[in-house]
Order: C-alpha cells, then sequence, then structure tokens
C-alpha cells in the first residue's frame, strides 16, 4: 500500500509557504464541502449523514448524480439522489467526485484574458476520462485518476489572467518552440503551476493522494518506470497529463502518447479516444463546437 502521506510531506512539508505572489487570490468553496470531506474520514459516518450535507448545495448534488449516470461509471439504473450516488460510488470515491466538482465550479466562474474557459474545462473533463480508463488498465484508483485529471490544471484561469503578461509570452514563444509550459513557468517565476496547485489544495486540507498526483502531473512517461508511482493513479494522470490542450502546454506530448502505444500493447490511442468521445458526450452534452481528443488523435494519427 502507498504511504502518499510521506511521499507528500518530501515533496511538499507542512506548513510550507506558498509559492503564489500576493496578487494571485484564489477564491473559497463552500462551506459545504469542508463539512463533507471533514465527515468522510470519520469511520462512523453514515450515508444519510453525507447525503444530507450534499443536499444543502444544490449544484453540487446534481454533479455527483450526473457523474454516478453517466457511461463512465455503467450501471444499469439510474440514481435519483445523493445518499443513492455516495451508495454506488463508496464514501472515498464520492469525496473524490464532490471535491472536482466545487473547485470546477469555483474557478470556473473566473474570466481569464487568456483562455477560453468553456474549451479549458471541456479538455480537463476529456483528461479525466482519460486517465480514468487508463487507471483501470492499470488497476489503479480510477476516481483517483479522473479526480487527478480535472484538476491539475484547475488553477491556471486564474495564473494566466492574473499574471497575463508572462503567460502571453509562452503562447508568443511556442510558436515554433518545444518548450513546455512547467519549464517556462519556473524560468519565469521560480514555480510552476504543478507546484502552485498542489500547495492550495494543502491548504484546503485535500487528501493527500490526490494532492500528489496534480503535483507529479506533469512527470511525463517518466513517471512509469517510478518503483512507487509507476502503476498508480499519478501516473494514469500524468499520461493524459500529455494531451492536448489550449496552452499547448507540452509541444510533444502527442508524440509521446504515440511513442507509449509501441511501448504498453494495453494501450491503444484511437479506441481510447473514441470510448472517452463516448463518456464525455455523456457528461457534456453542449459541447459540440468543443475540437475532442478523438479529433486531435485522427489528426495526428493521419501524419504518421
Amino acid at each position: 500500500m502507498i504511504d502518499w502521506t510521506t511521499i507528500r510531506k518530501e515533496c511538499l512539508p507542512d506548513h510550507g509557504a506558498s509559492v503564489l505572489p500576493p496578487n494571485v487570490t484564489v477564491p473559497g468553496l463552500p462551506d459545504a464541502i469542508a463539512n463533507f470531506c471533514q465527515r468522510a474520514d470519520d469511520p462512523d459516518v453514515t450515508i444519510t449523514e453525507l447525503a444530507t450535507i450534499i443536499e444543502s448545495d444544490t449544484g453540487l448534488s446534481l454533479e455527483l448524480m450526473r457523474y454516478v449516470n453517466s457511461c463512465a461509471i455503467g450501471i444499469r439504473q439510474k440514481v435519483r439522489s445523493p445518499r443513492q450516488a455516495i451508495a454506488v460510488l463508496g464514501i472515498r470515491a464520492a469525496k473524490l467526485i464532490v471535491i472536482t466538482s466545487a473547485v470546477r465550479r469555483a474557478m470556473a466562474a473566473r474570466r481569464s484574458k487568456l483562455l477560453p474557459v468553456r474549451n479549458f474545462w471541456y479538455t480537463n473533463l476529456e483528461r479525466a476520462l482519460v486517465a480514468k480508463n487508463i487507471a483501470y488498465w492499470m488497476d489503479a484508483n480510477e476516481e483517483l485518476a479522473y479526480a487527478a485529471g480535472l484538476l491539475q490544471d484547475y488553477l491556471l484561469p486564474i495564473l494566466t489572467n492574473e499574471l497575463y503578461g508572462s503567460y502571453l509570452r509562452f503562447i508568443d514563444a511556442t510558436k515554433g518552440s518545444q518548450q513546455r509550459l512547467v519549464e517556462f513557468e519556473r524560468e519565469q517565476f521560480g514555480w510552476d503551476h504543478t507546484e502552485a496547485g498542489a500547495h492550495v489544495m494543502l491548504d484546503w486540507a485535500f487528501p493527500d493522494d490526490l494532492i500528489c498526483c496534480v503535483l507529479f502531473h506533469h512527470q511525463g512517461l517518466s513517471i512509469l518506470d517510478d518503483a512507487v508511482l509507476g502503476r498508480t493513479a499519478a501516473a494514469a494522470a500524468a499520461i493524459a497529463g500529455l494531451m492536448p490542450d489550449p496552452l499547448q502546454q507540452e509541444p510533444n506530448g502527442m508524440a509521446r502518447l504515440m511513442e507509449l502505444e509501441k511501448r504498453w500493447p494495453e494501450f491503444r490511442l484511437e479506441p481510447l479516444a473514441q470510448k472517452v468521445e463516448e463518456e464525455f458526450r455523456t457528461l457534456a452534452p453542449a459541447s459540440g463546437n468543443h475540437i475532442t481528443f478523438r479529433h486531435r488523435c485522427e489528426k495526428a494519427l493521419q501524419t504518421v
């Protein structure tokens, strides 16, 4: 069993200073989230008690039920209440889904001068579904991988807005460049969005395994060689982190994914992209104009 707390403390000590500059402010989360997370950690808590907390926030209730009723879960009968949703997922998995829903709602309310926020979150949702499917193949925690895929870039709308000039230089510089976003951030700020995001999540008292997955999400294929993390949700999230996105964070990401096909027989890009698109359209039915991962894969594979 992996000791995520020890791993997190080695990389991100308790009470460490945040790397974010003072002019970058992060919105708070609903009270229901803190209450739910605290009670979910109590071994004596009941599903009914947790459901009552979720029902106090209509948005979180709907998000939780939408996720459980999606084809990503594959249940035969639709759930009609938060209590049923928690019973299907289990308390631990439900906690992760509730956390991701709350963070996404809080961050989606912030505008970005650089990122089209709706498409940004659509890309994150696809990435989460890719990470979940990869975790299934690895026999790793699927809900943890999903949550990590959805949240790994959650701070970027705020960072690109508050530090607009710097990130605009990255976009201008990447035209014809192979520099990765995390490399650019470290040169410019002395930190990157993986570290910044992990610090904020630590302040929010999020689970250590989720914090680690976000912290390591730009490790790329090298994480597969890690004796501890190589077959975990962190690895699934790191592979998903190679997907194309609006900022072109990983200029060679698609090439690395095609390289993985040769290394790992179970990993097949085209079937994965098709399955993810089906799941994505269920969770985001209004995403008609979004350029999906499947479309990008087909285009890339045509050039091979």
